[in-house]
């Protein structure tokens, strides 16, 4: 697996398939992995339980992150990446339905790079994955990771 990987962190199988076919319309190469709780977003980062066999420095190049997850909350898998010297840096961008002004103050105070709110119509919603994209995986330009 190359570091080009893009990790979307969504328990909603709606919002999971809308972001696919947005980033599909958006022409995106990158491969995505789905993962579908905040632990096992940890476990993909750290190579933990399932994803025991995968290197922990093969990181994924974006963090595509929901705040409301089963099991490990967004907020907690962010605070988590950014106290792990292997994953400080990784970018992550809040992806979530949530308009609560207190979780995009915490998302920040975390360490967020950006915070996003799901547009609810696909045009919308596929409009703001290409502008994702283009940022994230285009024009940024992000640290070599150390390892």
């Amino acid at each position: 697996m190359n570091n080009k990987v893009i990790l979307l962190v969504e328990d909603n199988q709606d919002d999971e398939d809308l972001a696919i076919l947005a980033f599909e319309r958006s022409r995106v190469a990158n491969a995505m992995v789905v993962v579908r709780d905040g632990q096992e977003a940890l476990d993909y980062l750290f190579g933990t339980a399932a994803h025991a066999g995968k290197d922990a420095k093969d990181l994924p190049e974006l963090v595509l992150l929901d705040l409301k997850l089963p099991k490990v909350d967004g907020l907690e898998v962010l605070r988590q990446v950014r106290a792990d010297p292997r994953t400080r840096r990784l970018p992550v961008v809040i992806l979530t339905s949530s308009g609560e002004e207190e979780d995009l103050i915490t998302s920040y105070d975390l360490g967020a790079n950006s915070y996003v709110r799901k547009p609810v119509e696909f045009a919308r919603f596929a409009e703001a994955i290409h502008q994702l994209q283009m940022y994230w995986l285009v024009l940024n330009e992000a640290p070599v990771p150390r390892g």
